[in-house]
């Protein structure tokens, strides 16, 4: 019997020994903790300087995040990403944008879930609502002739770092958003 992730929590299945069971050997009794691996990559980025480097004289830094709806370890990433931020620029002014794209708001207790309580009480989080055209402004046309428009917050900020998961790889994004 073995129990494969599925959603929140695990499916049983049994093995009868027809199904075989593959995991990446880089993983395989593996003794760094995923906190080290991301702390690894915040401290080597690929092509960049690093985040702290990014942020250390910017104000507003808007911090884009995955919704309740994708499987991204945020519980682990995001005090990680806000130490980075915070070590050269301890007094920006950080706001988490939570993109939901057109699914529902998130509710408190799936920001406690996959935030922790701590960022929940003591940081700025903003749900963003693609439906409320008070929130969001055009910022051009796509090369298929769709408009493209975005949370205002991104537009007022001087650091937009975005973070998801890519085909269950981690990745972090950043740009200095042009000032108009």
């Amino acid at each position: 019997m073995i129990n494969i992730p599925y959603g929140k929590s695990y499916q049983p299945f049994q093995n009868d020994g027809n199904a075989t069971i593959l995991q990446p050997k880089q993983f395989e009794n593996n003794k760094i903790s995923e906190s080290e691996i991301v702390q690894k990559a915040l401290e080597n980025p690929i092509d960049s300087a690093r985040l702290s480097k990014l942020a250390e004289d910017k104000q507003k830094i808007v911090l884009i995040t995955s919704d309740h709806t994708r499987p991204v370890p945020s519980k682990i990433t995001m005090p990680l990403l806000l130490s980075e931020i915070r070590s050269k620029n301890p007094n920006a002014e950080i706001v988490i944008l939570i993109a939901t794209g057109l699914h529902r708001a998130t509710t408190e207790s799936e920001l406690r879930s996959k935030f922790g309580d701590e960022i929940v009480d003591h940081e700025k989080i903003i749900i963003h609502d693609a439906r409320n055209p008070k929130d969001l402004t055009y910022f051009g046309e796509l090369p298929s002739g769709g408009e493209l428009w975005l949370n205002k917050l991104i537009k007022e900020a001087d650091l937009v770092v975005a973070k998801g998961l890519s085909n269950h790889t981690f990745s972090l994004a950043s740009l200095a958003a042009e000032k108009p």
